[in-house]
């Protein structure tokens, strides 16, 4: 049975490889705005399931793995930095605070979607001003959600975690290999469920 990543993100291509799956990488276009009085946690879980389905009218026969991550404060989504000063606004918010990474994981087979949310609570030690822009200046925060990437220097930042470190940085393994046990794959023998 193929597997297919609907992202073009190597985090989480990584992620899968570490568990020995080596998925064709298709990635998925589709819009992600919110939609309005959508919860932060709908949100994810929407645009995850919507990059598998789309992903799986390419691919009959396969299951196509589509997930989706933002970084939550005050219910607040903080997407990608759109600039410097977007970067130091948001990591003012995240110096010295706790906030949610939330990460939803969607697998279709074109008939079916299964999927589920993640939420790990990050805790930041305070940043300081030279900190955040050395960061910035590393180009680090350029393409993460939040402006931080746990796997990178981000690192430096965390304070604790409690939770799934892996949907962190971008896919809950464990729930990524529950979900595909549930359509007949196991990571295990890379294939059929004995």
């Amino acid at each position: 049975m193929n597997v297919v990543l609907a992202s073009q993100s190597p985090r989480r291509l990584e992620l899968l490889k570490q568990i020995g799956i080596s998925p064709e990488v298709h990635p998925a276009h589709i819009d992600e705005t919110p939609l309005s009085e959508e919860t932060p946690e709908d949100y994810v879980n929407r645009l995850a399931r919507n990059k598998a389905e789309a992903v799986a009218q390419h691919y009959p026969g396969a299951l196509v793995i589509g997930s989706d991550t933002s970084v939550v404060i005050d219910n607040q989504i903080l997407g990608k930095p759109e600039s410097s000063d977007h970067f130091f606004t948001m990591f003012k918010r995240l110096s010295g605070a706790q906030h949610q990474v939330m990460t939803a994981v969607a697998i279709s087979d074109g008939q079916q979607t299964r999927s589920e949310v993640v939420i790990t609570q990050v805790s930041f030690y305070p940043v300081n001003k030279r900190e955040m822009e050395r960061y910035w200046l590393s180009g680090e925060p350029q393409d993460k959600a939040g402006g931080y990437g746990i796997q990178g220097l981000g690192a430096l930042f965390v304070k604790e975690i409690k939770g799934s470190y892996s949907a962190v940085v971008g896919l809950p393994i464990a729930e990524t290999g529950k979900i595909l046990e549930k359509f007949g794959f196991s990571a295990w023998t890379q294939g059929s469920v004995e």
